[in-house]
């Protein structure tokens, strides 16, 4: 049988709350975080087009089709589909106070790799004409479909602000 501690060894009493200080968020370990939807772009269900976090600014950029402000997906082939998902992400980066240099990583998701691979070239200049040659860490991910079914691109990604 192990002793009681002695009282003067117990933990003292919690401290009295502040009554001058802000109420805690639903998940004390949450960062805070801002949430950007631009009206340029389509509004979102479910999530948001960019997310910030304080610090060094994180930004979570969601994935972006070839839809119009409207929803409606620009129908047209990889390329045209591509330069406007593109700019819709960079559209949401902007608005959340980033430019196309502060991408760290994009993911671009395919529904067809051997298309994204013919047409490389094609978007390469898309991506230099739009973002630039500053080139963030990227991967090529082949998928059945997307969301929006008749997307064949998708684009998402985090960039760091200073």
């Amino acid at each position: 049988m192990t002793p009681s501690p002695p009282a003067d060894q117990s933990r003292p009493p919690a401290p009295e709350p502040d009554p001058h200080r802000a109420s805690p968020p639903d998940h004390p370990a949450a960062p805070p975080l801002r949430r950007v939807n631009p009206a340029e772009l389509a509004p979102p269900t479910g999530f948001s087009h960019a997310v910030t976090a304080t610090g060094a600014t994180l930004v979570l950029l969601a994935g972006q089709t070839a839809l119009d402000g409207a929803g409606r997906l620009v129908d047209g082939p990889l390329p045209d589909q591509f330069e406007r998902a593109l700019s819709n992400l960079l559209t949401a980066l902007r608005a959340a106070g980033g430019r196309p240099e502060h991408l760290a990583r994009v993911t671009v998701y395919a529904t067809d790799v051997a298309d994204y691979r013919a047409h490389a070239p094609e978007l390469g200049r898309v991506w230099r004409r739009l973002a630039g040659r500053d080139y963030p860490a990227m991967a090529v991910v082949g998928v059945v479909r997307l969301w929006d079914e008749q997307a064949r691109v998708e684009l998402d990604g985090i960039a760091l602000l200073p």
